[in-house]
């Protein structure tokens, strides 16, 4: 009987895969105690989304987090992370030198290992992450990305093309301790990913520890496990309920199910496994479940949408009231995926071709490129599987005001003044914020958002329950008299304002202010925002295409602006949506601040 090894999934790929990574730390900790007492001794700990979405929704530090997760799981726990290559944890490119700081810092934080992937499979992305990874004592798992090309595509993704990728990666002398095949779209067939571990375990030295991963989004996820476990993988990787299934990982409950009476087992304890499930379930009772999130989806080898953002996505149409949008921007994969080189559907690339997709139904095929899949096609992300459609690689050229390159991502970045260590550490100075190798990674790897949390203006959006809403009162019999009109409140406060102390008493409708009765006027947040002009001469209204916040305001009242120009900057499905000007004029006024919710069709701007 041959014992397989397993990492648990649930405090990452599955908070990823469930709730867009948004989940406090407070909340899920108590989880990692029990499935450490019932014995789960490997883990994943972060990395990946769960890097900035802390950042981002959370509010919370995912250095705090990670150590936090080390002494919750414990002193000998193999505690390991997901980094992107050249992007590390970040949806852009970084240089060598925040590469670099990417593996100290993980380090110094109490991660034991760090599963490496570039989503192009271009391993020149491989080279400089790898090296870090080992040269601070951690250890590196290196990665071949897989998925199934939609019906009807070929010219990459097959065991050829896996096995190319891994000789290079042996070629290119990348210093690993294991080897992943890491299927985040759950779309690659049995078949080959039996011929894929096969011709790998041949390959490698003797010994090798070959690791399998990948979703249940196409219902086939336990059979490819089987698959991978029959060609000579090592160990597989499965989560925990209520994020397993679907989106998920498979539930270490189903798997050890499946492999029963069979020549493989789980060396577990699966009575304590489902102790620590119930402790999970509790933990995660009150956060929203979006019914796709554990569901199998049966387009998805024809549009190849992974796990971890699927969900993120759903949740950010349902944010924005266009969720009736879904099925239609996930038919759109399809062509996407094929006109854009074959990058393997897997973050940053997977949102990529989502930005792309939900572009081509919101404003027709092709007519916006999103940002960062025309990069991708142009080049600047690392070299493409095969070629892109060279009329998408003409529109992206046109549209970005880019020309097509061939220079690595990381020269590239290492030459740019404004990107690295001290590129950084000279915001962190311009906002008086302290300069620590935290602070420099998590600007670096967050940008704006970084700067927002550090300065302790970044907001908390967490998807939780509602609250069920308060039983009507019955209504009163009719004989009885009418109630007394509420008072208002009353009592004494002493109130700052400027650096002035005042004394307000209220008492009933009265309110008096250092023993003189004033009016005091209520300003909501409604009454802040601008106001519409009222019309003098002809008007012309500027309309949000999309829902989303605002992001930037590129113009003020009294701007004379040109047709294209944008006047708004709207962030919406993680991208920077410009709002142009349709004509030449004026700006007469700005309905909008940066941070408001915007809905589609809403009057953002008025020119004249």
């Amino acid at each position: 009987m041959k014992n397989v090894d397993f990492m648990l999934t649930a405090f990452r790929d599955g908070f990823q895969s469930v709730y867009g990574a948004r989940v406090f730390t407070d909340d899920f900790i108590p989880a990692v105690e029990a499935a450490r007492d019932a014995g789960i001794r490997y883990f994943e700990a972060g990395g990946g989304a769960r890097f900035q979405s802390l950042y981002f929704y959370c509010n919370e530090d995912a250095f705090d987090m990670m150590d936090r997760f080390r002494a919750a799981a414990g002193p000998d726990a193999n505690l390991q992370t997901l980094a992107r290559g050249v992007n590390v944890v970040a949806l852009e490119s970084q240089p060598a030198d925040i590469v670099d700081l990417h593996a100290k810092m993980f380090k110094k934080h109490g991660m034991t290992t760090i599963r490496n992937f570039d989503a192009l499979n271009d391993v020149h992305n491989l080279i400089d992450s790898g090296k870090s990874i080992t040269d601070h004592g951690l250890k590196h798992q290196v990665c071949v990305t897989l998925m199934a090309l939609p019906p009807g595509c070929e010219g990459a993704h097959d065991a050829d093309f896996y096995e190319m990728t891994l000789r290079e990666i042996l070629d290119k002398g990348i210093p690993y301790d294991g080897v992943c095949f890491k299927d985040a779209s759950g779309t690659a067939t049995p078949a080959v990913v039996y011929e894929t571990i096969k011709r790998a375990r041949k390959i490698l030295p003797e010994g090798t520890y070959i690791h399998y991963h990948t979703h249940d989004t196409a219902g086939t996820a336990v059979i490819c496990n089987k698959a991978a476990l029959e060609a000579g993988a090592n160990a597989i990787d499965l989560s925990l309920a209520p994020c397993s299934g679907g989106t998920c990982q498979p539930d270490v409950l189903t798997m050890w199910h499946a492999l029963r009476y069979t020549d493989y087992q789980l060396d577990i304890d699966i009575d304590k496994i489902r102790e620590a499930t119930l402790v999970f379930k509790d933990c995660m009772k009150d956060y929203l479940l979006p019914p796709e999130a554990t569901c199998v989806e049966p387009m998805i080898p024809w549009c190849p949408m992974p796990g971890g953002a699927l969900t993120a996505n759903t949740q950010m149409l349902r944010d924005n009231g266009i969720l009736d949008k879904y099925p239609e921007i996930l038919g759109a994969m399809s062509e996407v995926v094929s006109k854009g080189g074959f990058g393997t559907s897997v973050t940053p690339v997977s949102q990529f071709y989502w930005q792309q997709a939900f572009n081509n139904v919101m404003f027709g095929p092709w007519k916006q490129i999103a940002q960062p899949f025309g990069q991708m096609v142009l080049g600047y992300f690392g070299k493409t599987p095969v070629p892109p459609d060279p009329e998408v690689v003409k529109i992206a050229a046109e549209q970005l005001g880019l020309e097509p390159t061939t220079e690595h991502p990381i020269d590239r970045n290492n030459a740019d003044p404004n990107k690295g260590v001290k590129a950084v550490e000279a915001e962190l100075k311009k906002h008086n914020l302290p300069v620590t190798d935290e602070n420099v990674f998590i600007v670096a790897s967050c940008g704006a958002k970084g700067i927002t949390f550090l300065k302790g203006e970044a907001k908390t959006m967490v998807r939780k329950k509602e609250p069920p809403a308060a039983a009507p009162a019955a209504p009163a019999a009719a004989s009885a008299p009418a109630a007394a009109p509420k008072p208002a409140a009353t009592g004494s406060y002493t109130v700052e304002i400027n650096g002035k102390t005042f004394s307000v008493a209220i008492d009933g409708d009265t309110t008096t202010v250092d023993g003189e009765e004033v009016k005091v006027s209520i300003e909501t947040e409604a009454d802040r925002k601008p106001k519409a002009k009222a019309e003098s001469g002809p008007r012309t209204e500027i309309q949000a295409q999309i829902a989303g916040t605002v992001y930037l305001v590129k113009a003020k009242p009294g701007d004379r602006v040109k047709t294209g120009d944008p006047v708004i900057i709207l962030e919406a499905m993680k991208m920077e949506v410009p709002l142009k000007a349709p004509q030449d004029g004026i700006v007469e006024d700005i309905l909008v601040r940066i941070g408001d919710p915007v809905n589609s069709g809403q009057v953002i701007a008025v020119l004249k």
